[in-house]
């Protein structure tokens, strides 16, 4: 005989509660096992596929790492770098672009920058602000990564995590479809499959979508002589999961370094906004329909609640658990949705549906 109804959603939010609570506890020590588990979750499909082809799942795991440690060891060597110059470049160059700016401003708008207006005060501050404390934030931030992924956890944890998770993660599914509760067991399979259509969807797809586009940024900002445009393309890339922030962001502040560099060619200007306009329709029209498919059911705002709330309760682990929990609640949502409209409750005693 099943449980009430009332009695199931005392058990699962006692369980639910605990689990939050734990994660909260835990949250110091979670990060190598949730890289890891994410990294393993995104290569799980290129497993499978190797095994389709004749590899064994040790053997498709151990091909996957050798060539993943490859590509970390030239991302650490050549690009990460290269990085870190041009964003340490970009903070001390700041001010002097910002009196550039004052100077373009006096001299075609002279009645906005006169002595003492609220403009000229905001830029003269902005630019002291950058030049006193830009080299110490960034300072700040890298000490910051350093002591959140040490070096035991990036070398040695994360690879050895993401390792036998991937080695077992199909047995590891079919372990837990075990444990499932019998009577709701066809509902629960469906509602993962939705959420896991949903993670792939978004963070497989625009999570490879990210990537290429930092890579195309990157390098056509590098080709039109855009100074910086390594750092700025990456980070235009980075934050593209997020529908046009990526391109409005990278394509404002290429933009902005472009009429300093470039003043007088506008060809070369344009060849800087033509990066990104050719990024977007390529975006638009081949990266997302190809790669991500239709709607995820992850609403932008959505999106960026769900980082900014779990990022203040977990710190850094909490950021990296905000899409996945966040679209696991959007497809509970909507079965819950589902279910009330087709409930008593929603339709009364009629039964009508269109009142």
């Amino acid at each position: 005989m099943a449980l009430p109804v009332r009695d199931q959603l005392k058990y699962w939010g006692i369980a639910a509660v605990v689990f939050l609570l734990l994660l909260w506890l835990l949250s110091g020590v979670l990060l190598p096992f949730v890289v890891g588990a994410a990294i393993a979750y995104f290569l799980d499909p290129v497993a499978d596929w190797l095994e389709e082809h004749g590899f064994t799942r040790a053997w498709a795991t151990v091909t996957i790492t050798l060539i993943a440690a490859v590509v970390f060891t030239l991302m650490v060597l050549l690009v990460v770098p290269e990085l870190t110059r041009q964003a340490g470049a970009l903070i001390n160059v700041m001010p002097e672009l910002i009196r550039n700016f004052q100077t373009f401003l006096q001299e075609r708008f002279p009645s906005v920058m006169v002595e003492g207006s609220t403009l000229n005060e905001s830029l003269q501050g902005i630019s002291e602000t950058i030049k006193s404390k830009g080299g110490e934030l960034l300072n700040g931030v890298l000490a910051s990564a350093l002591s959140l992924i040490n070096v035991v956890a990036l070398i040695v944890l994360v690879p050895v995590v993401t390792f036998y998770l991937l080695l077992d993660w199909d047995r590891m599914v079919a372990e837990i479809d075990k444990l499932l509760p019998r009577d709701p067991a066809p509902v629960i399979r469906r509602l993962a499959r939705e959420i896991d259509a949903t993670l792939a969807s978004f963070i497989r797809g625009q999570g490879t979508v990210c990537l290429i586009l930092g890579v195309y940024y990157a390098i056509g900002l590098m080709l039109t002589g855009l100074q910086f445009g390594l750092i700025v393309g990456a980070l235009a890339g980075l934050i593209s999961f997020i529908p046009y922030v990526g391109a409005i962001i990278g394509g404002a502040l290429a933009l902005g370094l472009a009429l300093f560099q470039f003043w007088g060619e506008w060809w070369m200007i344009g060849a800087v906004g033509a990066v990104f306009a050719i990024g977007q329709v390529v975006e638009g029209n081949i990266l997302t329909p190809k790669l991500v498919g239709g709607s995820v059911g992850l609403h932008p705002v959505w999106l960026i609640f769900a980082l900014s709330a779990f990022g203040s309760l977990f710190g850094f682990v909490g950021m990296l658990i905000a899409v996945p929990v966040s679209a696991s609640i959007g497809v509970v949502a909507r079965w819950a949705t589902a279910q009330y409209k087709d409930s008593r409750l929603y339709k009364g005693i009629s039964g009508r549906e269109d009142l």
